[in-house]
This record gives structure tokens, C-alpha cells and sequence, in this order.
């Protein structure tokens, strides 16, 4: 039902904003639409992933998916780039992080494996239009689908300083999909980098 009236309410106010010209009530509308894709996204996150295999096929290929893991670890630990390796699945669970990745967000590998991908880095509160969340699940959800990797435009998305204070950044990411040898989808590979000095000496 949650699910439903999210889908409806995005439907409503993308046609409100196509009908109004006024520019308050275009705002408040914008802010709305970003809020209801935002919750649409985690509830899809929650209930299915980014992976349409039945849970049970899922299941058969765990151990495909640990000697997949061996095989590229040593490579995904020392890489100078930050990744992130994801379960597919219901909840999209940060499988691993490499140091890179947890310098680059400010978390550390102990805090985050093992969680919910959006539990860890939700969208910045203050920021009533922020879509980092829909759009990386769109994306994720995209590489699940095709069986093929997804270079998403330069996306806003703040994350949390030790403090818990959020702080804003800007990312170029890359969502690949790593296959068994069978084809099954097994793992989401989330590459990013900062591009925040990039795009701030910009503006």
C-alpha cells in the first residue's frame, strides 16, 4: 500500500509541476516529489534490492558469490580508488568497503559492513530536494536489470562527518554488476570519486 501511494503521489505532483507556473508553490511541490521518490526508493530497497532473482535462486549461488569475493579481494583492498561492494538483494547490504572508500565517506569498515546501504548514507535532512538516494537506487536498480554497468551524471550527496553533521559532496559514480560464471548477478560493485572542488570552483 506504502509503495502504491508513493507511486501516486509521484504521478500527482510531477503533473502539478507541468501545470503550476507559480514559482512557491513549484518549490513546494519539487520538495514533495523529491520526498515521496526518496521513500519510494527505500521502500523498494527494503522489499527487493536491486536484483529481480527469486530469493531461493539467490541462495543457491552464495558459495559462487564467496569464491568470487576471494578472487578479487586483494585487488578491491589496495585499490587507490573508493568502492563499495553490495548484496543485490532485499536491503542492499554494504557487503565490504576498501580504505579508500571509507576515507573518502568518512565512515570506517567496522561501522558500516553489514548495513543497510541507505541506513548508512541517507539523503542530507536539510536539503529538502536532495535525490541521492532515489537516484542511486535508480541506478543500482538499472545494473540489476541489464546485467550491465551504469555511469550515473555527478550526483549531490552529502554525507555525515564523525560528528554526524552533514557535509556536502559531490560524486562521479559507477555501479557495476559482477556476474558468476553462470550469469547470476551476485554482487554490485559502487565505485565513486570526490568531485566536490570540481564542481564548487564551478559555482
Amino acid at each position: 500500500m506504502q509503495r502504491f501511494v508513493c507511486e501516486q503521489n509521484i504521478v500527482h505532483f510531477e503533473r502539478l509541476l507541468n501545470e503550476t507556473a507559480d514559482p512557491t508553490v513549484q518549490s513546494t511541490v519539487r520538495a514533495l516529489l523529491a520526498s515521496a521518490k526518496r521513500q519510494l526508493a527505500l521502500l523498494n530497497s527494503a522489499a527487493s534490492g536491486a536484483d529481480a532473482t527469486p530469493l531461493e535462486q539467490r541462495r543457491r549461488h552464495h558459495g559462487d558469490a564467496d569464491t568470487i569475493r576471494r578472487q578479487f579481494q586483494p585487488e578491491f583492498d589496495t585499490s587507490p580508488h573508493p568502492y563499495m561492494l553490495l548484496d543485490p538483494g532485499p536491503g542492499l547490504v554494504i557487503v565490504d568497503i576498501n580504505a579508500a572508500y571509507a576515507t573518502a565517506t568518512l565512515t570506517n569498515r567496522a561501522d558500516v559492513v553489514g548495513r543497510s546501504l541507505f541506513e548508512i548514507f541517507p539523503d542530507n535532512p536539510d536539503e529538502p530536494l536532495a535525490d541521492g538516494v532515489s537516484n542511486l537506487y535508480s541506478s543500482l536498480r538499472i545494473v540489476g536489470e541489464t546485467g550491465q554497468a551504469h555511469a550515473m551524471a555527478i550526483q549531490r550527496y552529502d554525507i555525515r562527518n564523525p560528528d554526524g553533521v552533514f557535509v556536502e559532496r559531490h560524486w562521479q559514480p559507477i555501479n557495476s554488476p559482477i556476474h558468476d560464471t553462470a550469469g547470476h548477478l551476485v554482487y554490485l560493485l559502487h565505485h565513486v570519486e570526490d568531485v566536490t572542488a570540481q564542481v564548487t570552483a564551478r559555482t
